[in-house]
This record gives structure tokens, sequence and C-alpha cells, in this order.
């Protein structure tokens, strides 16, 4: 069954809007240390109920005052926070210029709520959290604590959890050299997440 792309994405997903995340952060500790790229995919779906990785959206963040930075993060993500040739805004900008595009974006196909799409994405999520509580930002798009993650999905559907062979099982292109920046695991991301939802429309697991 076909129908308009707003009332099949609103039906699909319990009026959940996925959107993939990515973060880069200088170390592990959503409480402590600093958020230094946020990169955004909203999904889309066509009228036959098939989704497809949609706006894209990514920016490049002023590490918060008093942020811990772990040298180990810095070296395994390949960003120097200071660089003078860096361009980077503060986190509440790059946060409110995000969430003003998903809140649209959630309306525009009749959903309610945004929910985090991620690999691991229980860690993106946590430092999502953490940087809306230290803004202050009140109109926060994305479900608190509701997430996917396609580390379990991709366990489910092509028996790799790891994203670069996840995306090599699903047939989808991922250079490691280019891996852990915000802006391409977000992209790989939302290939993977489409790929395995997709894949399951096909074998009849859902009907629209």
């Amino acid at each position: 069954m076909s129908g308009s792309p707003d009332v099949l994405m609103s039906n699909r997903f319990r009026k959940f809007l996925p959107v993939v995340v990515d973060v880069e952060t200088g170390g592990f500790d959503a409480r402590t240390d600093a958020v230094l790229e946020v990169a955004a995919v909203t999904i889309g779906m066509d009228d036959e109920g098939f989704v497809f990785p949609e706006h894209r959206e990514s920016s490049h963040v002023v590490p918060f005052e008093g942020a811990n930075l772990e040298q180990a993060a810095l070296d395994f993500i390949g960003v120097d926070p200071f660089h003078a040739l860096r361009v980077a805004s503060p986190e509440a900008q790059v946060l409110d210029s995000l969430f003003r595009t998903l809140r649209r974006t959630v309306k525009a196909y009749g959903c309610t709520r945004a929910v985090l799409v991620g690999h691991n994405a229980a860690f993106d999520l946590a430092f999502i959290n953490a940087a809306v509580a230290r803004c202050g930002i009140k109109r926060n798009p994305f479900h608190p604590f509701s997430c996917f993650d396609t580390a379990t999905l991709g366990g489910l559907a092509y028996g790799q959890t790891v994203l670069a062979r996840a995306c090599e099982a699903a047939g989808i292109d991922f250079d490691q050299n280019q891996a852990h920046s915000a802006r391409y695991d977000a992209n790989c991301t939302a290939e993977l997440f489409c790929s395995i939802i997709n894949r399951w429309k096909e074998l009849g697991g859902w009907l629209d």
C-alpha cells in the first residue's frame, strides 16, 4: 500500500522521526568532556514507504568553558580544537540551528518528536543531552532516552556490529581514511540505517 510520505512516516515509527546523529568528542564522559563536532542526517520517506537520507547538517564546535580534552581522544579523531584554521561555533549556537531544522522537519512529516539514530547511539544521545542541559535549551526535539542503535540493527541484519564492517556487508562504501569525522560517520550510519529498514520492508516485515 502506498500513501503520502508524511502519513507513512508518522505511522512507521510511532510518530517519531528518525534523525541520524554522530558526535566527535574530547573523551567518553558526557558530563565533563567537550563536544567537538556534531553532524545530523534526517531520514526521509518516499510514497512507497522506503526511507532515504535526506537533509544533512554538520558543524565544528568550540569546547565549552572548562571542558576536559583527552589527548588520546583528540589523536583518535584527528582534531586540534584550537587550530587557527578551524571554523567552529559555540555548542549553544550549533544546537539551536540544528534543532530549528529538526523541529520543522518533524512537523513536515506529521511526527511529534525526533528519535536519535546512532552507531552505539547511547553515546551520542548522552552527549547531546548533556549539551542541552549545559546550554539551558528548552525545546529539544529528541526523545530524552529512546534511540535506534545501528550497532544492534547491524548485528541483526548483517551479523556485524562495527560500522565499517556492517557497511561492507550492506554494500555501502566505507573509507577508513575519512572515518571518525562526524559528517562522514553520520552519512554512513544513515545509509546503513536505511538499508536495514528498507530490507526489512522488502522481506515483508512491515506493511504500510
